[in-house]
Order: C-alpha cells, then sequence, then structure tokens
C-alpha cells in the first residue's frame, strides 16, 4: 500500500510543479503596474556570454509605472538597455548613467484583451501538463492491477483519488486565471 501512497505523493508534487510555473509565466505578463518580475526574463549579453539581468544589475521599483535598473558595470550599460528593449515586452529604457529608467506605459484595452488571450494559453498548458500527471499515475495503477500488485477495486478507488485530485488542481489553475485576467483588465 505504500506504493500507492508514494505515487499519489509523487502525482501531488508534479501537479503542484505545473502550478507553480504557471505562476511564473503569470508573473511575467505586464498588468500596467511595474513589478521586478517583469524583467526577470531578460538576458542580457555580458562578456560574449547571455546572461539573466538581476545578474549584472539590481532592479528596483521606485514608482508605481517606473522601473529602476542599477547596472553594476558602467560597459554594460548599453547592452542591458538593448536586452530590455528587445526582449518584447513593449518597453523603452533610457539610460542615465549606469542607472537605466524603464517606464511602464498604461496598456490600451487592445494590448489588454491580447494579455488575457495569452494568460488562458498559459492555463491551458499548465492544464494539459495536469492531465498527462494524471495519466502516468492511471497507467502506474493499471500496471500495478494487472502484476496483481493491487486489486481491481484498489485500482478503482485510488483512480478516483487520483481525479480528485486533478480536479483540485485544475479548479486553483482556472481561479488563477480568473484573478489574472481581473488584474489585466483593470483599468
Amino acid at each position: 500500500m505504500s506504493d500507492v501512497a508514494a505515487l499519489k505523493k509523487d502525482l501531488s508534487r508534479r501537479m503542484a510543479g505545473a502550478v507553480e510555473v504557471l505562476h511564473k509565466e503569470f508573473t511575467g505578463l505586464r498588468t500596467g503596474r511595474a513589478s521586478v518580475s517583469l524583467l526577470e526574463p531578460v538576458m542580457v549579453e555580458a562578456y560574449g556570454v547571455p546572461t539573466p539581468l538581476n545578474q549584472v544589475a539590481s532592479v528596483s521599483v521606485p514608482e508605481s509605472r517606473m522601473l529602476s535598473v542599477q547596472v553594476w558595470d558602467k560597459t554594460m550599460v548599453k547592452s542591458v538597455e538593448k536586452a530590455i528593449r528587445d526582449a518584447g515586452l513593449g518597453l523603452n529604457p533610457a539610460a542615465d548613467g549606469t542607472l537605466v529608467r524603464v517606464p511602464i506605459p498604461a496598456l490600451n484595452e487592445e494590448r489588454r484583451a491580447e494579455l488575457s488571450k495569452v494568460a488562458g494559453k498559459y492555463a491551458e498548458q499548465a492544464k494539459i501538463s495536469v492531465r498527462n500527471v494524471r495519466r502516468d499515475g492511471m497507467d502506474q495503477l493499471k500496471k500495478w492491477e494487472k502484476d496483481s500488485v493491487i486489486s481491481k477495486d484498489e485500482m478503482h478507488d485510488e483512480e478516483k483519488e487520483i481525479q480528485k485530485l486533478t480536479d483540485k488542481v485544475i479548479g486553483e489553475i482556472d481561479e488563477s486565471l480568473s484573478h489574472k485576467e481581473q488584474e489585466i483588465m483593470q483599468v
């Protein structure tokens, strides 16, 4: 019976991982407010190597619609500015010495709808991941039942438990999506 408990624990951990990835993807979606996590995906060409922005500069939020990037090496300022501009975030940074100011423009209605669609795609990818985890668990239960490790009744009971877990996690994903869409659509 400990095999089944270990399986459920593993499935739960993997499903929680899918939700965690979703939340990280959601933090990268711009909602009109400045957030340090907005620049997390930015990679800077530092000394010939793509490097995460947070390894060459510190990012702060001095105002609700402004990000401030303090570059540690003044020779990297142009690279940081270019990386932010080319990251596809719709941002236009301006350098001032070793400080790069990144104003966060207000979102128009069309861009908000676009971001909502992107959030929906992220949520759907997370749901697919969760369903794949469920399928792996179901396949393992069927294998155990075939190998007479568990009985047919135990298999059906555990399948119901895995389905309940799946439904719960998909509910969390839907709730996260709903919150993110509300955040995006707020004016």
